[in-house]
């Protein structure tokens, strides 16, 4: 059985467009996420998702210096482009990462991953509900439920939120949550990447971080954060995008 971990990544971003690409230390950030999920043992592969625009091109040009692979397709139904990666790279199994959380924890993934394994649920993550930090979310399904999900529905927030469609009907689907056990106060810090100021947040913990230890874990990140609360205030007014 082959777990992949496909990553939906495009240039052309609402709030932060080629922010893909925008260099922390030296490397683009997508080549952060992709060396991170990589450390993941559970792992069997990585791609990239992207699409067929033009713009583009310059993600798929990265996937191929850093080693990652890389499916084009539409650049709207996001649902049927990351069926069709795994199909294509023959994954039996998805971990859905977004291109924007860069600062996905390898451990995470490999304790999601185990708890899919371990329960025979047809869908396991850690956003029903939240409990870690915004930016941490993975999500691990087979192939044959999006499959079964992509014949089930056309609405377009389904297509656009791959996962939506599997957690919203747990008459159809067995759903596991892992939850993260932190204080509810970490619930609300922002280490995803939609705007100049959560990238400005994002760069100074990889700044802080990578260089004594490129795998860091997420009690590293809330331990940083928690000595520089001067940086939590810079995006903390910024509201995250509902998928409904």
């Amino acid at each position: 059985m082959k777990t992949i971990a496909i990553i939906e990544a495009r240039m052309k971003s609402t709030r932060l467009p080629g922010k893909n690409l925008r260099p922390i230390l030296g490397k683009p950030m997508l080549e952060m996420l992709v060396e991170r999920l990589k450390q993941a043992k559970t792992l069997d592969g990585v791609v990239v998702a992207t699409t067929t625009d033009p713009s583009d091109d310059a993600i798929e040009q990265t996937c191929a210096r850093i080693g990652a692979g890389c499916y084009r397709g539409s650049m709207d139904d996001v649902l049927d482009r990351v069926l069709r990666a795994a199909q294509t790279f023959g994954a039996d199994t998805i971990v859905e990462i977004t291109g924007d959380c860069p600062l996905t924890d390898p451990a995470m993934v490999d304790e999601i991953v185990n708890a899919y394994r371990a329960s025979g649920c047809d869908y396991a993550g850690n956003v029903r509900p939240a409990t870690h930090p915004i930016g941490l979310a993975v999500q691990v399904f087979a192939t044959r439920v999006l499959e079964e999900t992509a014949r089930s529905t056309q609405d377009a927030a389904d297509r656009e939120h791959v996962s939506l469609y599997i957690y919203e009907h747990p008459e159809k689907f067995t759903l596991k949550n892992v939850e993260s056990g932190l204080p509810e106060k970490y619930r609300g810090y922002r280490l995803t990447v939609d705007t100049p100021e959560d990238f400005a947040v994002v760069s100074a913990v990889f700044e802080a971080l990578y260089p004594a230890n490129p795998a860091f874990g997420l009690g590293a990140m809330l331990e940083f954060l928690d000595r520089r609360p001067d940086l939590l205030v810079l995006n903390t007014g910024i509201q995250q995008k509902a998928a409904r």
